[in-house]
């Protein structure tokens, strides 16, 4: 069995690669080692499907964490209006959210996979579910094929990797691809979770899981330096902190917290107020609330999970009357809101980030082709490569626009 073109995972990099090689009259594989494409993708948006954001390319360009220099080439060949206009003609209607994320109209991963679909069988590509790679042919330093598990050996003129990285190990993210590119030759930069929930030191945290806050500030916090500030939406967990803000601040966090440096989140309860301004909506709430204890005068102020975690962490005595709140307690309740801090003792596993941070080492990837620069005939896309972004939507473009890019060239 021959082919010009196998590529190796059924994820949006690899199934977007597969149909451009198909459009292009390549005979194209894709092997895909579940019972379904787009596993991981099927989940990705809570179910919604993020798949670009529309900010313009300078802005862009600055949510992107690790290497951004290194896409420009692909996103000149697919950006975000082109990914717009390519959904469109598969019949994929797009709208435009908060902070520039676009989701499809009908708020359904499975119609973002189907398009997908749409596109490879319009393109003539054949697919193998349940089939898992188990090597790369590769003879005199070009890729000839590949061998499966089950010792068959499908040959081809290239071979695409996208094989996405080492998060939810359940969807098919096992690291499949950094075997292939180390035994290839190629470098895999230091592996970790990017985007992923922190574990806290605070017990307390326990009495306010399920607790989703918006329009708070978070800052992370290491040696004095400020590594992160935004405003956003954040969620308490029974472990520590999880939602959009938190995973943005972990691409900072999680080196300096596995090489043991004391690292901090605190929150801003109440951006929007100064220190004046807050304490004079206070003042306002205990003249409201005049007759009332301490425990009783903050549901205007505050969600009421967290009033009384506040309350206990304020060193107010909570039966106190509100008239007799002296100044300076006024001021310490003003220090916790302003800044509630938690001390990270770590990040959850990488099974349970959103993206793996490091990758196949991109000086050893032609960022105009996506081929390796070792191994002729060998292309990678998508996570596999050493490159990511915040949440948002960005992550998808990059795996989009990779493998794009991967099937223009192979």
């Amino acid at each position: 069995m021959t082919f010009d073109v196998i590529v190796i995972g059924g994820g949006p990099s690899g199934m977007m690669a597969a149909g451009i090689a198909g459009s292009r009259g390549r005979n194209a594989l894709l092997i895909e080692k579940n019972d379904r494409l787009g596993k991981k993708l099927y989940i990705t948006g809570k179910g919604r499907c993020n798949i670009t954001n529309s900010a313009e390319k300078d802005d862009f360009i600055l949510h992107i964490t690790r290497n951004p220099k290194f896409l420009y080439s692909c996103f000149n060949n697919l950006f975000n209006d082109d990914l717009i206009d390519f959904f469109s003609e598969l019949g994929l209607r797009t709208k435009v959210e908060r902070g520039g994320r676009v989701f499809p109209v009908s708020d359904k991963s499975s119609d973002v996979i189907k398009a997908l679909e749409k596109h490879m069988q319009l393109n003539n590509v054949s697919v193998k579910l349940n089939t898992a790679v188990k090597s790369i042919d590769i003879r005199d330093g070009k890729a000839e094929g590949v061998v499966l598990e089950s010792g068959e050996r499908i040959k081809s003129s290239a071979v695409i990797i996208a094989t996405g990285g080492l998060s939810y190990p359940l969807t098919g993210s096992t690291g499949d691809g950094y075997k292939f590119a180390k035994s290839a030759g190629h470098e895999i930069t230091n592996l970790r979770p990017s985007l992923v929930p922190l574990v806290v030191k605070e017990e307390y945290i326990k009495e306010i899981q399920g607790l989703s806050l918006k329009n708070v500030a978070v800052r992370a916090v290491c040696d004095g330096k400020i590594l992160f500030e935004e405003i956003g939406e954040m969620l308490f967990t029974h472990y520590g902190l999880s939602g959009p803000l938190i995973l943005s601040a972990s691409f900072y966090i999680s080196e300096r917290v596995f090489k043991h440096h004391r690292t901090f989140i605190c929150i801003d309860l109440k951006p929007g107020l100064t220190d004046d301004e807050l304490d004079k909506r206070i003042l306002r709430d205990f003249d409201i609330n005049i007759n009332k204890q301490f425990k009783n005068s903050l549901d205007d102020l505050l969600p009421k999970k967290i009033i009384p975690v506040i309350i206990k962490l304020s060193s107010i005595p909570e039966n106190k009357p509100v008239n007799q709140i002296s100044k300076e307690e006024r001021k310490g309740l003003i220090d916790l809101l302003k800044n509630m801090k938690f001390e990270i003792l770590d990040t959850r596993p990488i099974s349970e980030a959103i993206i793996t941070s490091g990758g196949i080492n991109i000086k050893e990837v032609n960022p105009r082709t996506m081929e390796s620069k070792l191994i002729e005939g060998l292309y990678f896309a998508g996570e596999v490569l050493d490159v990511d972004a915040f949440t948002g939507g960005y992550n998808l473009q990059i795996a989009f626009s990779t493998g794009y890019t991967a099937g223009l060239n192979c």
